[in-house]
């Protein structure tokens, strides 16, 4: 059985899992159950024959600071996947459950059974209930009184450690981080001891060979660097956008964002004189074509678990100029397949742009990269066969 709570989103975690299912079916007989699914995991466990557990009505999560504060998505999480037809079924013949951590996730641990072995893949720790970053407004600013926002998540904490509590007390349980930086947060906020599973990347679905490649719906003007997630302070576009000003390159951001912080990036882009073009999730083959012709891959992401974008940049061959910082030391070798820069050090980041724009270095890091991934076996059938491992 392989769960996760949400695809809604359709975040890195989300293509990822989507990424490993026919890898992971090829070696167990998979079940697949959600509670909020999407297009693409509908259509990819379709194409591969592997059941499909819902809910009665899709679950969405509660809207607003009362909910978080009441923490009620806990508790309508647990009711939702108590409405999905078979799953305890599913759950009762299971050798093993495959649980991705998540919005609605975690809830999941109500309704197993005292036998079943469990692995929790945890990409990170819940981070509106243990940092700062998804408390802030685009530009950085706290949305309320930080103190008071920590004082207010008091029983959302309790209640989310209760949680992964409830799951370390099983006899067969067993956790592991998406990066060493998403394990070293679950030692810090649990105290839990968790291993290192990696996501993967689909070098079909990111190629090195271009000539398949659809049109670039790049449509702004000169040379460009891409950075890919929602516009939050989490994902450091305001950042991004301020280091740019008086590089002369153009930002594709990726991903959207809520309106009013697309409106405030647009903003702040025209107050810095870089040229903003801004687009929702894009498919892949359309990605690729982006990212292919693109200066560099960019992120001043905070605290990010791991990032798929670097791998994904050095399956395409495009220079990845990364903050250093999380998940990102887990792929990037400074110097020698892109760049880590620190984040205040805007000289360094102009460098490592000018840099990305050398043939001779960029042609280098493009090697390495590639190179990087085999190294590390990012394929999603290595992911399967880890997985199966510590499973065994």
């Amino acid at each position: 059985m392989v769960a996760k709570g949400t695809f809604g989103s359709m975040g890195g975690a989300e293509r990822d899992m989507i990424r490993v299912l026919p890898a992971l079916n090829e070696i167990f007989e998979v079940k697949m159950a959600t509670i909020q699914p999407s297009i693409e995991l509908e259509e990819v466990c379709a194409r591969n024959k592997i059941p499909l557990i819902l809910p009665k009505k899709n679950w969405e999560m509660g809207s607003g600071s009362i909910s978080t504060i009441l923490d009620s998505d806990r508790s309508t999480a647990s009711a939702a996947w108590a409405t999905c037809e078979g799953l305890q079924e599913a759950l009762a013949g299971a050798d093993a459950l495959h649980l991705a951590s998540g919005d609605g996730s975690l809830p999941l641990i109500d309704h197993l059974t005292d036998e079943l072995r469990v692995h929790l893949l945890m990409h990170e720790p819940h981070r509106g209930l243990y940092e700062d970053t998804l408390h802030r407004t685009v530009d950085g600013s706290p949305k309320r009184n930080p103190r008071l926002s920590r004082l207010l998540l008091s029983r959302a904490r309790r209640r989310d450690r209760g949680l992964i509590g409830k799951l370390t007390s099983r006899e067969n349980s067993k956790i592991s981080g998406n990066s060493s930086f998403s394990a070293k947060r679950t030692k810090e906020v649990y105290g839990v001891n968790a291993g290192v599973l990696w996501p993967c990347v689909d070098t079909s679905e990111f190629p090195q060979d271009s000539s398949d490649d659809v049109e670039n719906p790049f449509d702004g003007n000169g040379e460009y660097v891409v950075c890919i997630g929602r516009a939050t302070w989490a994902k450091g576009t305001w950042e991004a956008i301020s280091m740019l000003s008086g590089t002369g390159l153009s930002l594709a951001h990726v991903g959207g964002g809520e309106e009013v912080a697309i409106e405030r990036i647009k903003s702040h882009a025209h107050d810095c004189g870089v040229e903003l073009w801004v687009a929702p999730r894009l498919d892949s083959p359309e990605l690729v074509s982006l990212m292919r012709s693109s200066t560099a891959i960019i992120s001043m992401a905070h605290r990010e678990s791991f990032g798929l974008t670097p791998i994904e940049a050095f399956s395409v061959g495009t220079p990845a100029i990364f903050v250093d910082e999380g998940g990102f030391k887990d792929t990037i070798v400074d110097g020698e397949n892109g760049r880590l820069v620190s984040r205040d050090d805007i000289a360094a980041w102009h460098g490592a742009l000018k840099e990305a724009k050398d043939e001779s270095i960029r042609n280098k890091w493009i090697m390495a990269g590639r190179s990087r991934l085999k190294e590390l076996d990012l394929s999603p059938k290595a992911h399967a066969r880890r997985l199966f491992s510590i499973l065994s």
